[in-house]
């Protein structure tokens, strides 16, 4: 059986019994399967670093955490059941209990303060940090 469709047997390169998002990028980038031709906005984006948006649906079925930035009253009045409640203001002091490779899903209320939260997590050397956008928008990927 082949690994994700790729000529190589599922045995030397999957490494999770979930194939995931992170899991497929890093192959993809491992096994240097980049096209071979590239568009002149393509070069562009990679010289810019500029990458795809994620599957988010994908992410949060791998077990990515959802931190909800929003205050405890907001949160109190709506939020998703898999997500975990830390304040923007209380972020910093709260980081210890985040893995820095952890996969985590950024939400608040309209995406403003999640993007202020991944940037101040990415700052810190949080690699795989996601803006979700609002805890609405996430709901969808919630079963």
């Amino acid at each position: 059986m082949l690994c994700f469709g790729h000529q190589e047997p599922k045995g030397k390169c999957f490494v999770k019994a979930i194939p995931c998002a992170m899991y497929r990028w890093r192959h993809v980038v491992k096994h240097k399967q980049l096209p071979k031709q590239l568009t002149m906005l393509e070069k562009i984006k990679r010289f810019f670093g500029i990458k795809p948006a994620a599957d988010l649906g994908l992410l949060i079925a791998c077990g990515a955490k959802i931190i909800d930035v929003r205050s405890p009253g907001e949160f109190a009045s709506g939020h998703l059941k898999t997500s975990v409640n830390i304040p923007l203001g209380s972020l910093p002091g709260s980081m210890a209990k985040l893995k820095t490779d952890d996969v985590i899903i950024t939400c608040c209320a309209s995406g403003m303060r999640s993007g202020s939260a991944r940037s101040m997590l990415r700052s810190k050397g949080y690699t795989n940090v996601y803006n979700g956008g609002s805890w609405q928008s996430l709901k969808k990927y919630i079963k």
